[in-house]
This record gives C-alpha cells, structure tokens and sequence, in this order.
C-alpha cells in the first residue's frame, strides 16, 4: 500500500481546509456535503454522540453561529492508498482559554468526492509542555 501519495495529501488537504472555512463560518450545507451521507457516518462532539448523517446534520442546523473562530496547530493529514485519509488537527478558541481542542476524521473517496465517514471532537487542559 502506498501512504502518503502526493496528489492525494493535497486532494485531502484542499477539503479539510474546505472544512475548515465552512466550520468557521458556519455554512451547514458544505458541512453536510463534506461528511458522508450514510447511517453509518459517526460524529463523536464535546457533549453529543451522534450516528448517522440525520443525526448529525440536526445537531448542525440546531448549533450556535457565534464563537466558532478557531485557530487550527498541528494539523497531519496521512492517506493510505488513494482513497482513504486521516486528517488529525489541534485547535484553539479565545473563548476557552486554557484549553485545547482535538480533532479527527476519517475520510473516504466515493464517486462525488472526499467524505468524512467518522470524525471525534474533545477538549481538554492544555498541557503545561505547550504552553
């Protein structure tokens, strides 16, 4: 198995900063575009366990606008072969200082593009190594 094949690090890459914007602007329809719509897609959030795309895409629809700023550290994208990737980040909000957030996902290329089919957000203490 190839890992880390050029073209696909930068496929991934342009739509996990696609991801990205959408998150921090709060452009639900790009959100729901760019996680798979399946029963089987899994979102793991800060207070919500969410399985499958409706679930997901209510949680999206009924979320806050205000305070998703972020700045993202740290951000490794691994592809294995050429149709899936992981993308891992680090994150930091003005409104919860102290703290650092981590994010996965896993995405898979179907016929319409790169989709996230799983994905897990937590927050904790910022360790005192990073500070």
């Amino acid at each position: 198995m190839d890992i880390d094949l050029p073209d696909v690090i930068a496929e991934v890459s342009e739509a996990f900063a696609r991801y990205e914007n959408a998150l921090t602007t709060n452009d639900t329809a790009v959100l729901g575009e760019l996680f798979r719509n399946d029963p089987r897609t899994i979102r793991y959030g800060m207070g919500e366990n969410l399985y499958g795309y409706d679930e997901i895409q209510a949680f999206r629809g009924a979320r806050s606008p205000v305070g998703l700023m972020r700045r993202i550290e740290r951000t490794v994208i691994t592809a294995y072969g050429r149709d899936t990737a992981v993308a891992s980040t680090l994150f930091y909000r003005d409104n919860a200082p102290g703290k650092v957030g981590r994010q996965m996902q896993t995405w898979v290329r179907f016929p319409e593009g790169w989709r996230i089919v799983a994905a897990s957000v937590s927050l904790i203490d910022e360790p005192q190594a990073s500070k």
